[in-house]
């Protein structure tokens, strides 16, 4: 198949190599041209770095220029930041056409803002948009040229908009990404992002450590009982929200992921442990700057707590932790985050804007 594959990050790089090693033709996209120039003077080879040992991968296409990535492919991956959905999208505007899927894994409603701002800049393409729970991968980046990928996720809900592509859009996922799961609609795909309930707890509860070490693993040294209980009680909130909407289960409860026996979460059994292991999250964390207060703060549980309030359900803990990344920001992301107030939605019936979300535009 061939696949577009857009930004220059862990998820990306990741995405690109491993789904040129599935057989598919990757077109890998990113706005650096000087990063692209180097990489394509390498042959387009990176290396990529599992269980099953290190070896160099070439991607069929490496460009700066998102019209080459795009045009053609039926697929376009994009696991960027929430923070660049805006800008990606308004170069994407011009190439997209009838029957293209984009991925945003995660999404936190990024769907919806890179759909509208398609069809504001006058494409009315029947594009279809799906966002998933977390990344495909557990990745990080060793050094300018090899990814090592921790592990793949094995579950991967994901809503589409608008819902009446669903069909289409998880057909065409599933060539790539075997693993995705049908979660309704795109806020039912928003609303099982993981990322605003593992990351949030973890970035403003050890914050004295990640301001006073050069480096800190905040899976390992920073996931302790007492943090584990208030990352509960928000998920707990989440599920509640995703409840009150109507959306069905399974709501993949993130106490999966941190118990071996449960449930298969999202990575399978034994992320975690995968995880800590690697020591590939012993990192040097800038807490004001770092994506898991900008996206994951900012954006995504800034999405929670208005959906929250949009729906008349409580969630003590996520406002809470919203007004806690705020105060040390010195921001309000009530205010200046990704809400339904500032997306003009908070206005409209939970059916009017589910409506909406089922028939696009």
């Amino acid at each position: 198949m061939e696949i577009a594959v857009l930004g220059g990050g862990n998820g990306s790089i990741a995405a690109a190599v491993d789904l040129t090693e599935q057989g598919h033709r990757v077109r890998f996209w990113r706005r650096n041209a000087q990063a692209q120039e180097v990489l394509q003077a390498a042959d387009n080879t990176l290396t990529l770095k599992d269980f099953a040992g290190t070896r160099p991968v070439q991607i069929a296409v490496v460009t700066s220029d998102i019209g080459e990535a795009v045009q053609g492919a039926e697929l376009i991956v994009c696991p960027t930041p929430a923070t660049a959905q805006a800008d990606i999208a308004a170069a994407l505007g011009p190439h997209l056409a009838d029957g293209q899927v984009v991925f945003l894994p995660p999404g936190s409603f990024g769907s919806w803002i890179m759909a509208q701002a398609v069809r504001a800049s006058g494409n009315t393409a029947d594009v279809s948009w799906a966002e998933a729970g977390t990344l495909p991968y557990l990745t990080r980046l060793h050094g300018a040229d090899t990814i090592a990928i921790t592990t793949r996720a094995t579950r991967l809900p994901s809503g589409v908009y608008p819902l009446r592509n669903a069909d289409h859009a998880h057909r065409i996922l599933a060539r790539a990404y075997p693993s995705v799961e049908p979660a309704g609609d795109a806020l039912s795909g928003a609303l099982m992002n993981a990322g605003p309930i593992i990351h949030p707890p973890l970035i403003t509860m050890n914050a004295g450590p990640i301001e006073h070490f050069d480096h800190w693993d905040i899976h390992n040294e920073g996931t302790q009982p007492a943090i584990r209980r208030v990352t509960s009680r928000l998920d707990a909130e989440r599920m509640a929200v995703r409840e009150a909407l109507g959306y069905a289960a399974p709501h993949f409860p993130l106490a999966d992921h941190y118990d071996p026996e449960g449930e298969e979460w999202m990575y399978g059994n034994a992320a975690h442990e995968k995880l800590t292991d690697s020591g590939d999250w012993r990192e040097n964390l800038i807490l004001t700057e770092h994506r898991y207060m900008r996206e994951d703060v900012a954006v995504g549980l800034a999405v929670l707590v208005s959906v929250a309030d949009w729906a008349g359900v409580p969630a003590p803990t996520a406002t809470g932790l919203l007004a806690l990344g705020s105060a040390i920001c010195d921001d309000d992301f009530r205010q200046t985050g990704r809400t339904l107030e500032n997306l003009g939605l908070s206005g409209l019936s939970v059916d009017d804007l589910q409506s909406k979300l089922k028939a696009g535009a």
